[in-house]
């Protein structure tokens, strides 16, 4: 993308090398603050749209520290998890461009947020990276419920659908959540995913006329 290779040049300096740790660890810290010592901070740190307009813009950025799951056990899966699909993304992209995609994601789920006048977290941000990860590591094998090994890419198209099936007939509020959700990986993969489908369907009628040939000849 020569936008991006353009703004790397200019801007690539400014990248925050390492993102994904500083996030997981604030994750992790919000977590035993919020769940072990009983501060009760998350519900200063949601993204609520009529609170940043009252001066709290702090809940602009700390959102993204809120952690996924209240659950001791679950916790140390998902941060693990999305440390792996954070760290993997910015080896694979350079920390410039994870830095920009993690940014589009926020914005996205900012105007998502204003917009419908709910408040947000980073739940479907970090669905965006999954997207992303599952886009560049197809055949990467995780183990659902600790023991049955799937490779992401079927839990992609699983996602997808259920973004899709939102989009469609779900409420107007849910529908902009969920377009916002890939915002991020439409920019970044889009028109690589749409050569790749006509690739598949050019294949496909190629293979069929092949076949339709060979049969009208007997």
């Amino acid at each position: 993308m020569k936008w991006l290779d353009r703004l790397e040049r200019k801007f690539g300096h400014l990248a925050i090398k390492g993102l994904v740790t500083y996030i997981v660890i604030a994750n992790l810290i919000v977590f035993m603050l919020d769940g072990l010592l009983n501060l009760s901070i998350i519900s200063k740190l949601v993204l609520v749209p009529s609170l940043v307009l009252k001066g709290e813009i702090w809940r602009l950025i700390t959102y993204i520290f809120i952690p996924p799951s209240s659950s001791a056990l679950w916790i140390i899966f998902a941060l693990y998890f999305y440390y792996l699909v954070g760290s993997s993304l910015e080896h694979e992209w350079g920390s410039f461009r994870f830095n920009v995609y993690y940014l589009i994601g926020m914005a996205a789920t900012t105007i998502a947020a204003f917009i419908t006048n709910r408040g947000a977290t980073a739940v479907y941000l970090n669905l965006s990276l999954f997207l992303a990860f599952a886009y560049l590591y197809p055949n990467f094998e995780i183990l659902l419920f600790f023991f049955i090994p799937v490779k992401i890419k079927y839990l992609a198209w699983l996602e997808l659908a259920f973004i899709a099936y939102t989009v469609i007939v779900g409420p107007a509020t849910n529908r902009i959540a969920a377009l916002a959700s890939v915002v991020n990986f439409l920019i970044f993969f889009g028109r690589d995913f749409i050569d790749r489908l006509k690739m598949k369907r050019q294949v496909y009628r190629n293979r069929k006329r092949f076949f339709k040939e060979i049969k009208g000849g007997r």
